[in-house]
């Protein structure tokens, strides 16, 4: 097998062209031979001449991986041979001390029912000059927008009045810390599923790269029984109006209901609320799988949070009483109220769909793709 036939030559070159788009690092040409490296930051160097000259002198310079620097300086060095060179660097400023960048305040949104949530994250730079991060984080796509910028303190006051008169969800303030644990947990999302975040994220990632992820916000050990059998009033509450199963996945038992409902068979009422019960039985088996509970315990963990925050502590403890419910072994999820009606919400809405009188996209939970 020749060199160009190695498959590892198109990952590198891959590699190379992701990096020069801001999507990747140089970690994915670590561990890779240092000749097919050489070789593959060479073609890179003679296909983008110009073009390659900030990353090439970036990888030289800061390269994890010393094959991967020493193959940047030669290309470096071939490239300068034909006239192709940096621009000479400005004489050097006086050294000012200058503090690192650090995230100094934090607000965090409600999740909505497709797991997504706001994130603004302010960080205070050299001489007290403020960036702010905006992002839409979801658990299970990762980051899917982001946005922000230089900003005055002015401004963000501005902005933060005018965000909390427009938001439908609860809007509140968290510690930083915290925020960017929520950032790196989104990245962590990303790396599972091998996807990247959008490419505005790219001068952001350093901030966040050594994060450790945010620990679960802590649960009763014994949910109140009180509390859970309120529990069904927490989908009444407007935070959580956009909270039900995706319609997409019940259409077919919504059909059922619909018959059910429809039917001209003379039926007693109790009999028909035993239909109707079964249904959604088969719905919550089949959708409230492990990894569907963690996912719907998290998020109402998460909501707890924002609740507290938004001064109603008493919706809160009920959203971490289901929460620890789901993720205990102990219950059943068809016997909680709240999970019945979420899933009896999403067939309600999954039938206004076969009838036609919603369209599917505007009801899907489906989170938008990066």
């Amino acid at each position: 097998m020749t060199a160009s036939d190695d498959p590892r030559a198109a990952v590198a070159q891959a590699a190379l062209d992701a990096m020069l788009r801001g999507d990747s690092t140089a970690s994915e040409l670590s561990g890779l031979p240092d000749d097919l490296v050489d070789r593959a930051v060479a073609s890179f160097a003679d296909e983008h001449e110009a073009g390659a000259l900030p990353l090439l002198t970036g990888l030289a310079a800061t390269g994890t991986d010393r094959g991967v620097r020493r193959a940047a300086r030669r290309a470096l060095y071939r490239l300068a041979q034909r006239g192709i060179a940096p621009a000479a660097l400005a004489a050097p400023r006086p050294i000012v001390p200058r503090r690192s960048e650090r995230a100094i305040h934090a607000w965090l949104s409600g999740v909505d029912g497709s797991g997504s949530r706001a994130t603004w994250i302010v960080f205070e730079g050299a001489y007290g000059g403020l960036r702010l991060c905006s992002l839409i984080l979801n658990d299970t796509a990762g980051i899917t927008e982001v946005a922000g910028g230089d900003i005055t303190r002015r401004r963000l006051d501005r902005e933060l009045a005018a965000l909390r008169e427009s938001q439908k969800l609860p809007w509140v303030e968290t510690d930083p810390a915290r925020a960017v644990g929520l950032v790196a947990e989104a990245l962590a999302v990303h790396a599972a599923a091998s996807t990247s975040p959008p490419a505005a994220f790219a001068p952001w990632r350093a901030l966040f790269a050594s994060a450790p992820a945010a620990e679960p916000p802590a649960l009763p050990d014994t949910p109140d029984p009180a509390l859970l059998e309120r529990s069904a009033t927490l989908l009444e509450r407007p935070e959580l109006a956009g909270w039900f199963l995706d319609p997409e996945s019940v259409q077919s038992d919504a059909v059922d209901l619909l018959q059910t409902r429809e039917s001209r068979l003379v039926l007693s009422d109790q009999l028909k609320a035993e239909r109707e019960a079964a249904i959604v039985d088969r719905v919550i088996e089949r959708e409230l799988d492990a990894s569907s509970r963690r996912l719907w315990s998290r998020r109402l963990a998460e909501m707890a949070l924002v609740l507290d925050g938004a001064g109603a502590p008493e919706p809160a403890a009920s959203a971490r009483a289901v929460a620890a419910a789901l993720g205990s072994s102990t219950f059943e999820p068809r016997r909680l109220p709240f999970v019945r009606a979420l899933a009896s919400r999403g067939l309600e809405i999954a039938g206004e769909v076969t009838l036609g009188r919603v369209s599917a996209a505007e009801v899907s939970r489906k989170p938008k793709a990066p």
